[in-house]
């Protein structure tokens, strides 16, 4: 299988690819206390190269809301990505899937 140049990004032991379902482990820091908030979805977009890596990832919330969040890769505030579900698009960004309705 054939990849476009800019979809699809190799981060220390694994390869995003747009398509993908997601899960975003991001670091919230609250006073003193810091937890993790884990955000689930598909990721839509890879942009950039080098340093200004980012990726959008889109999930339906409640009531068919749909959420969609943008994170610099080599952000300090995540924590790891894991890949749940391998998706399987020929296309480099899933801009298309805005217009859906699930």
């Amino acid at each position: 299988m054939r990849y476009a140049k800019s979809d699809k990004i190799t981060s220390k032991e694994q390869t995003l690819t747009v398509g993908d379902l997601v899960r975003v482990h991001q670091k919230i820091y609250e006073e003193e206390k810091t937890r993790i908030q884990v955000f689930e979805g598909t990721l839509i977009a890879v942009k950039n190269r080098g340093e200004n890596r980012t990726i959008t990832v889109r999930k339906m919330s409640y009531d068919k809301v749909a959420v969609e969040r943008i994170w610099p890769l080599d952000s300090p505030h995540i924590d790891h990505i894991e890949v749940k579900k391998k998706g399987d698009y020929r296309r480099a960004k899933l801009y298309f899937l805005r217009d859906k309705v699930n």
